[in-house]
C-alpha cells in the first residue's frame, strides 16, 4: 500500500481546510489510519486517527473539536477536516498506516507514510 496525502495550502486563521489520503492497492479495509503533522523544529506529532471501520477515532487535545477524521473505504481514502484553524497549526501534515485494530499515537508505530502536505496558517 502507497499513500498519497493532498489538500493542503495557505489559508487564514479561523478557516478551514480538508487534507485527502488516498491508499493504493487493496488492503486499506485492513489498515488503522492516522495524520500526524510536524512544524519547523518540532517533532512529528500525532493529530487524529480512525480504526479501519470508522468505529472509533481518537485526537490529540490541541485539535479535539476543531478536526475531524473520517475515511471511505470505498474510496480508499482517509481525511481530516480541520476547522478554526490556528497559526500554530502551521506544519507538514502526514497520514499514516498501521496494521493495529486501535487507534495508536506513536509515530514509529506505524508501517506506512505519506510524503506530506504543507499547511500553512496566516495570523
Amino acid at each position: 500500500v502507497q499513500l498519497q496525502a493532498s489538500g493542503g495550502g495557505l489559508v487564514q486563521a479561523g478557516g478551514s481546510l480538508r487534507l485527502s489520503c488516498v491508499a493504493s492497492g487493496r488492503t486499506f479495509t485492513s489498515y488503522t489510519m492516522g495524520w500526524f503533522r510536524q512544524a519547523p523544529g518540532k517533532e512529528r506529532e500525532f493529530v487524529a486517527g480512525i480504526t479501519w471501520n470508522g468505529g472509533f477515532t481518537d485526537y490529540a487535545r490541541y485539535v479535539k473539536g476543531r478536526f475531524t477524521i473520517s475515511r471511505d473505504n470505498a474510496k480508499n481514502t482517509a481525511y481530516l477536516q480541520m476547522d478554526s484553524l490556528k497559526p500554530e497549526d502551521t506544519a507538514v501534515y502526514y497520514c499514516a498506516a498501521d496494521h493495529s485494530t486501535v487507534v495508536v499515537t506513536t509515530p514509529r508505530l506505524y508501517d506506512l507514510w505519506g510524503q506530506g502536505t504543507l499547511v500553512t496558517v496566516s495570523s
